[in-house]
């Protein structure tokens, strides 16, 4: 996939863990765990708002766009 969660690196940078933010935004740690490990197939925009929030951060701080390899023509 093309878009990668960078959730991992914003929680090291502010050195907050998973459980704490997790109970910060009222999410499951499972559900934050899949978006951490850049698993998620989709986020909603108010998880990305709530995280943004909690972070102090901007969703491109989160989010990345990497184009596949396919998609470029190598």
């Amino acid at each position: 996939m093309a878009i990668i969660i960078n959730l991992d690196v914003e929680m090291a940078k502010r050195k907050v863990g998973l459980t704490e933010l997790a109970g910060e935004i009222d999410i499951t740690l499972a559900n934050l765990s899949i978006l951490k490990n850049n698993k998620a197939k989709a986020v909603r925009l108010t998880t990305l708002d709530a995280i943004c929030k909690a972070l102090d951060c901007q969703p491109g701080d989160i989010l990345q766009y990497v184009p596949d390899k396919e998609d470029s023509g190598e």
